[in-house]
């Protein structure tokens, strides 16, 4: 099946990309005294830096890291000074994959990030098919599943993934419009038109 690609290179961007800029440097990536305890209790510094910086992707933009992606200096330098550390010491982190995993399985149980998988995965999906009858465009209702996933704390999925349910929700929404479903009857109603 062909990928269904709904979102530009720049919307995608502006959805998975770690920030760079200042204002939202220091707004998803300050770390509270709470998160410096736990990130402190690591052993090697780039143990410490490795955790830190899962822990800030987790929180924005809301997903996982890649093996072997390429950290915004800005970011790196960011965290470093907050915790002490060379820039550089990034570079021997997670020489062990088991160790990028132990830490993601811990940032889990301690602030309670989830998986897309499960009822939780269907409870977004069942929002986004909501959502879609009001979605301005692509970019609009994919922009609201990321922000939806972050409130619930859901890891968010790959990119592809995303665009693909967005993609087969509007679908839907459009059918649903087309067959004057009730749905559409009441959510065209409230935002304030007539169907016909």
């Amino acid at each position: 099946m062909p990928r269904r690609s709904i979102l530009t290179d720049r919307q995608r961007a502006a959805l998975f990309d770690l920030p760079t800029d200042e204002a939202s440097m220091l707004r998803h990536y300050t770390l509270a005294d709470d998160d410096l305890e736990l990130i402190h209790a690591r052993r090697r510094s780039h143990n410490r830096f490795g955790f830190a910086l899962q822990l800030c992707a987790l929180r924005y933009p809301g997903r996982l890291l890649a093996p072997g992606e390429v950290i915004p200096l800005a970011v790196t330098r960011f965290l470093a000074a907050q915790l002490g550390i060379r820039p550089d010491e990034l570079a021997g982190y997670a020489a062990r994959e088991e160790t990028r995993h132990e830490h993601l399985a811990a940032l889990r149980a301690i602030y309670g990030y989830k998986m897309f998988t499960g009822r939780g995965a269907r409870d977004l999906k069942a929002w986004l098919e909501g959502a879609a009858e009001t979605a301005r465009s692509n970019e609009d209702l994919a922009r609201r599943f990321v922000e939806q996933c972050r409130a619930a704390q859901t890891i968010l999925p790959g990119i592809t993934v995303i665009e693909r349910l967005c993609a087969d929700a509007l679908v839907a929404a459009e059918r649903r419009v087309d067959a004057g479903s009730p749905v559409s009857w009441t959510m065209t109603c409230e935002r304030g038109s007539m169907p016909f």
